[in-house]
C-alpha cells in the first residue's frame, strides 16, 4: 500500500520557500504568542514540546536545563556532566530526541522512517517507493527530511549510495536552516508581545546566548558546539571524508546550500566522534543519531549509566547508585576486552586514553586473557601469535573450525579472544541452521559474558535473548522462558520497565508459559526442527544473508 505523496514545494528550500513561510506564518501569529507554529516545526523537521514542556518559545529548552544534571568541567576529560540529586539503579536520568537521525538504508521496509517503529504493513512513499511509514501522520513529520532524497532516489535509481553518515550529514545541515528561519519568527513574535503586553514584570528578555538556534536536544550543548578531531585524523580518514563530500555535493545539490569544504570536514569530524548508533533489542543496528547533550556524557570502563534506545529518542539510566556530585559516564566502546584493546580502539575512534580504575588496575585482564594449563608450558611468542592472529580473524573470518580447535587447545574458555571467535561460530551455526552447534556455542558465551561485562550489560541481554528464541524455535520452551526472563531482569534496568521492547517480550514470555501449561497435559512428540528464516519479528537473528558474518557478529 503506497502513502499518499506530499506536494513538493517548488524553488530553493533554503531561500524563496524559506522567507515566504516566515513571513506568512509572523502575520498570522497572534500578538501575545510565544510559542512556534505546527507548520513551522514540521517544515523545520522539529517536533513540538510534549505535554510536561512549557508550551513557551522561552522554555526549559532554551534556558538550558535538565532537573538533575549540571554541566561541568570534569578533571582531565574537559566538559562533562554530573548529577545533582540521587539516583537509584534503573532511574531515568533524562531522556532526549534526535537532533538529527537516519534510518539504515538496510532496514528500510522494516521500521518507519520517522518513528522507527518496527511492523508489519508498513505504507511506502508513493512517489520514490522506497521509504516507509506507519500513516500519513509519520509521513507528514518526516516530510522536512525525506524531501532531501526522494526525488534523488527516483533520479539516480540504483546509483544513489551515499552512506548513513553523508544521509545524517545533509539531515543536520538542512535542520541548521530550519532552525535559523525559527529564529527569526521567534524574534517577530517577541516583538509583538513588547508592544501588546503592557505588563512586562513576567517577560523574560532573551540574550544573545539564548537566542542562538536552539532546540529541544541541545539543552545543555549546542550541536556547533560538539567537540572535533579533524586535526586528528589521519590520512586515510581523510580520504574517507572527501569521499563522503564529493557524494554530499551529488546526491544533495537541490535542497542544500552547502558550507565550505574545511566546515565540511569538521562536522564530518563532529559526526563521527558524537554520533550513536541506534540499535533494537538485540543490539542490531537500526540507525544514526546526533544527540549533542547525550555527546556530554564522558566515557568510563566502569560507566555509571546507559544509553539506550525508546524510538528515536535516547534514554539515560543509571546502572548504579549515584549520589550528588557524581559523574555521568557510560562506555564509547565493547567492555568485553582487556585493557590495551579497549584503549587502542578508543585511540582510533575518540583520540584519548582511559585512566579509570579499571584501566589502571586491569583487573578482570587476567581472565580475559586466561591460558589453560598444559603439560607443557606455551611459549610466550606462541600466544602473542595467536592472539594476533585472533584479532585479525574478528575483521576477517576464515578456516574457523580448525582456528576454534588448535585455540581451544590454549586459551580457556573465557579468554575474550575464544569468546569472540565462538560467537563468530554461533554465527555460521545459525546461517547453516545447525541449531543444536548454535546452542552450544551460545552456552559456552553466556558465562564468561556475564562476570566480564559490567552489571546490566546489553550484551549480555542480548544474548540471553538470542539464546531463549534459539531454544523456544527448537521447542525447547522452558528453556527458551528462562533466558528470555533473564534477559528481560537486564532490560529492565537498562531500558526501563514500560519501554516498548519490555511490553513485547512479556508477551512473548506469557505465550510461551501457555504452550509449557499446555504441554504437561499433552505432550506430542515433535522432531528437532531446523532453524527457521524470518523477517517478520520475532528473532531477527535467524535471517539468513550474506550480512550475518557481518552485521550480527561485529565488535
Amino acid at each position: 500500500m503506497a502513502a499518499p505523496h506530499p506536494e513538493e514545494p517548488s524553488g530553493m528550500y533554503h531561500q524563496e520557500e524559506t522567507q515566504r513561510k516566515t513571513q506568512d506564518m509572523t502575520e498570522r501569529l497572534p500578538g501575545n504568542a510565544l510559542g512556534f507554529p505546527e507548520e513551522l516545526a514540521q517544515a523545520t523537521g522539529e517536533r513540538k514540546f510534549s505535554s510536561k514542556e512549557p508550551k513557551s518559545g522561552l522554555s526549559r529548552a532554551m534556558t538550558g536545563l535538565i532537573e538533575g544534571i549540571e554541566k561541568f568541567d570534569s578533571p582531565g576529560k574537559g566538559r562533562g556532566l554530573r548529577v545533582t540529586k540521587a539516583f537509584k539503579v534503573g532511574e531515568l536520568l533524562f531522556s532526549s530526541p534526535p537532533y538529527s537521525y537516519v534510518l539504515s538504508v538496510e532496514e528500510r521496509g522494516n521500521y518507519c522512517e520517522f518513528c522507527f517503529t518496527r511492523k508489519e504493513g508498513l505504507a511506502r512513499c508513493g512517489k520514490c517507493k522506497k521509504a516507509f511509514y506507519c500513516n500519513a501522520k509519520c509521513q507528514k513529520g518526516d516530510w522536512a527530511m525525506h524531501k532531501l532524497e526522494c526525488s534523488a532516489m527516483n533520479a539516480f535509481g540504483e546509483n544513489w549510495c551515499p552512506s548513513d553518515t553523508t544521509r545524517l550529514v545533509a539531515r543536520i545541515l538542512a535542520k541548521k536552516v530550519g532552525l535559523n528561519m525559527k529564529k527569526k519568527v521567534f524574534l517577530n513574535c517577541f516583538n509583538q508581545v513588547l508592544f501588546f503586553n503592557n505588563n512586562m514584570s513576567n517577560v523574560l528578555i532573551p540574550n544573545q546566548k539564548m537566542m542562538k538556534e536552539r532546540c529541544v536536544s541541545e539543552k545543555m550543548l549546542l550541536i556547533e558546539e560538539l567537540q572535533s578531531h579533524l586535526e586528528d585524523e589521519d590520512n586515510e580518514k581523510r580520504e574517507r571524508t572527501d569521499t563522503d563530500i564529493a557524494a554530499l555535493h551529488r546526491f544533495y545539490p537541490k535542497h542544500l546550500e552547502l558550507p565550505d569544504h574545511k566546515d565540511l570536514l569538521t562536522l564530518y569530524s563532529q559526526v563521527a566522534c558524537n554520533g550513536f548508533t541506534i540499535e533494537d533489542d538485540e543490539l542490531s543496528h537500526i540507525g544514526t543519531a546526533v544527540y549533542p547533550d547525550v555527546a556530554l556524557i564522558n566515557h568510563s570502563c566502569l560507566p555509571s549509566v546507559i544509553v539506550t534506545y525508546n524510538g528515536t529518542s535516547a534514554e539515560v539510566r543509571a546502572v548504579q547508585d549515584m549520589k550528588p556530585g557524581d559523574e555521568v559516564l557510560i562506555s564509547y566502546i565493547d567492555l568485553l576486552y582487556p585493557t590495551d584493546d579497549r584503549n587502542n580502539r578508543l585511540r582510533e575512534c575518540y583520540y584519548f586514553t582511559c585512566d579509570c580504575l579499571e584501566c589502571k588496575t586491569k583487573s578482570k585482564d587476567k581472565a580475559k586473557l586466561k591460558i589453560r594449563k598444559q603439560s607443557d608450558p606455551v611459549e610466550p611468542h606462541v600466544v602473542d601469535n595467536m592472539i594476533r592472529y585472533a584479532r585479525n580473524t574478528v575483521r576477517e573470518f576464515r578456516a574457523l573450525k580448525h582456528s576454534l580447535e588448535k585455540m581451544g587447545a590454549v586459551f580457556d574458555d573465557s579468554n575474550v579472544y575464544m569468546l569472540h571467535m565462538m560467537y563468530q561460530a554461533m554465527g555460521v551455526c545459525i546461517y547453516m541452521q545447525d541449531a543444536d552447534g548454535a546452542i552450544r556455542y551460545g552456552e559456552k558465551i553466556l558465562k564468561p559474558y556475564s562476570k566480564l561485562y559490567p552489571p546490566y550489560s546489553l550484551n549480555v541481554s542480548s544474548m540471553y535473548l538470542k539464546m531463549g528464541r534459539i531454544y523456544i524455535n527448537m521447542d525447547r520452551n522452558s528453556e527458551g522462558t528462562s533466558a528470555l526472563k533473564k534477559a528481560m531482569a537486564i532490560m529492565e534496568v537498562a531500558h526501563g520497565k514500560n519501554h516498548p521492547f519490555l511490553k513485547d517480550l512479556r508477551k512473548e514470555i506469557g505465550q510461551k508459559q501457555l504452550i509449557i501449561s499446555s504441554a504437561r497435559i499433552t505432550t506430542p512428540v515433535r522432531p528437532t526442527p531446523a532453524l527457521q528464516c524470518t523477517t517478520t519479528g520475532g528473532l531477527r537473528l535467524f535471517e539468513v544473508s550474506s550480512m550475518v558474518l557481518v552485521c550480527l557478529l561485529t565488535d
